[in-house]
């Protein structure tokens, strides 16, 4: 075991200093190929839209530029490098990091829409990271101040509050969702199914009756088929 080391009669334990000097978890690259990938093909939204949201992004530009993009295709408007120009000169933080120039990058570092859900889980994942550590941080924090009027079974009991609702607010695979989200979905969905023969928003099963009664098969659906034993 390393030993304690002794700094102007300080205890520091082993590693203190190299403590002091990382930075919160972030990839500012992904968050770059990820708002490129949007740019490029408006699709890439869609499939983050569930759950990536605005403050998850480590640059707040980033964030900012990402609720932006969102607004827009929501209303049905095609976003892209071009269409953006205006938004960005006027912009004065889009502004200071090069404006237009800065958009055609993005567009440059942009990925394949296929793995644009890759990109905005890892971006999710590291928000996710970024918040335990301010939760661990408060909870260093409150232990140490050994308020009176708080004992270490009610602070535990805050944390495992914090800590679940992180828990809650981390799960990107069902729970609720935001109307706007919803709504986007349903509209998708409807549009398709009117595209369809059968006019079904699921895949259809061949069984005319049964397709009536279900709108086709879903994802996610599970159907079992039973029958008295005969």
């Amino acid at each position: 075991m390393e030993p304690l080391k002794e700094t102007n009669n300080v205890t520091r334990l082993p590693g203190a200093e190299d403590a002091r000097l990382r930075e919160p978890p972030h990839n500012f690259e992904a968050e770059q190929a990820l708002l490129g990938a949007i740019l490029v093909n408006n699709a890439a939204y869609q499939r983050v839209a569930e759950f990536l949201r605005p403050e998850h992004f480590a640059d707040p530009l980033h964030g900012k530029l990402f609720d932006s993009l969102g607004k827009l295709i929501e209303r049905g408007q095609v976003v892209s490098a071009v269409t953006l120009k205006t938004y960005v000169e006027q912009d004065e933080d889009m502004k200071a990091v090069g404006g237009a120039a800065y958009l055609a990058r993005l567009a440059a570092a942009s990925v394949h829409v296929i793995n644009a859900g890759d990109f905005g889980r890892a971006v999710h994942d590291l928000y996710l990271r970024r918040q335990l550590i301010d939760v661990g941080g408060t909870m260093v924090n409150e232990a140490f101040g050994a308020d009176v009027d708080e004992t270490a079974l009610q602070q535990i009991e805050v944390a495992e509050k914090k800590l679940y609702d992180l828990a809650s607010s981390g799960q990107i695979e069902g729970g609720f969702k935001p109307f706007r989200t919803a709504l986007t979905e349903a509209t998708v969905a409807a549009e398709a199914a009117y595209h369809r023969v059968g006019q079904l928003t699921g895949v259809a099963t061949g069984l005319a009756q049964l397709d009536r009664l279900l709108g086709g098969l879903h994802r996610s659906d599970l159907i079992i088929l039973a029958g008295r034993p005969g």
